[in-house]
């Protein structure tokens, strides 16, 4: 087991936290329980039970350890701020390598949580080797196209919204063909006529889960900011089995199966 070594304060994004290397290997980074509960706006107690009720799929070592368990990390917990009645008071103070953390995610199965883990991972897990060692990170190939492909949809979403505001025909034509350029390449307004599939379609065709479909979407960011669209799909308002209220719901197309469907494949 590698020694840990605190880093000092890492800042990502609006999240601040404590930066661990060691412990899962070497330079490997890793994050305290505390840490993530601040992050995901829960608490320590919380995910602890989490954990501590499927503690057999996180495996010692490779995705989680207690720093608690071992005598030699009481040096590691002062650094971490904590103080000897926090130490004799806690029953577990753990901390969470990537997979670990993942796991932990897994078992939250909540939106927001994946996108703060995909956020973290690219940005913390990640890219800080990377810069280290002089090497490109290693970053999800496909899912760097679909992010370039949300920047252009949200510029031709808000060309279309001054389309919209504008009284000149002339103008709102020009300010639409041109955000049809952005989309299609071409100075031609599309007609949007095509199929489209909810996440309970594509779950049966795929053999698989909505919730899976979903947070497969949310991982790759497949779904434009409310209300938008792109080529993998658009936003639409439905009514919810619940209430009588509509609520939105992301219709994907073709496009947006095919990408889902290329991550299960995986």
């Amino acid at each position: 087991m590698e020694s840990l070594k605190v880093i000092g304060q890492e800042k990502i994004g609006k999240f601040e936290f404590t930066g661990i290397e060691g412990g899962f290997g070497k330079d490997k980074k890793a994050m305290t329980i505390n840490d993530i509960a601040v992050i995901h706006s829960t608490t320590v107690k919380r995910l602890n039970e989490l954990i501590n009720r499927n503690r057999k799929r996180f495996k010692d070592g490779i995705d989680i350890i207690d720093l608690l368990s071992n005598k030699n990390f009481e040096v590691v917990l002062n650094d971490l701020g904590f103080n000897q009645n926090q130490i004799n008071r806690s029953n577990h103070i753990y901390l969470l390598s990537e997979r670990g953390y993942a796991k932990l995610l897994k078992i939250l199965d909540d939106d927001k949580a994946w996108d703060i883990y995909d956020e973290l991972v690219d940005n913390y897990f990640n890219m800080r080797v990377a810069i280290k060692e002089n090497k490109p990170a290693i970053v999800n190939q496909e899912r760097l196209k679909i992010m370039k492909d949300n920047s252009a949809t949200r510029k031709a979403n808000m060309l279309y919204k001054i389309a919209m505001a504008t009284e000149s025909n002339t103008s709102k034509e020009n300010l639409l063909a041109k955000a049809a350029e952005i989309l299609t390449g071409e100075m031609t307004i599309p007609v949007m006529k095509q199929k489209e599939y909810s996440a309970k379609d594509i779950a049966e065709a795929l053999n698989t889960t909505a919730n899976m479909v979903g947070r497969i979407a949310n991982k790759l960011g497949l779904k434009a900011k409310q209300p938008g669209h792109n080529k993998y799909g658009r936003w639409a308002n439905s009514k919810s089995k619940y209430s009588d209220k509509e609520v939105p719901q992301w219709l994907y197309t073709n496009e947006g199966m095919k990408a889902v469907k290329k991550e299960l494949e995986k």
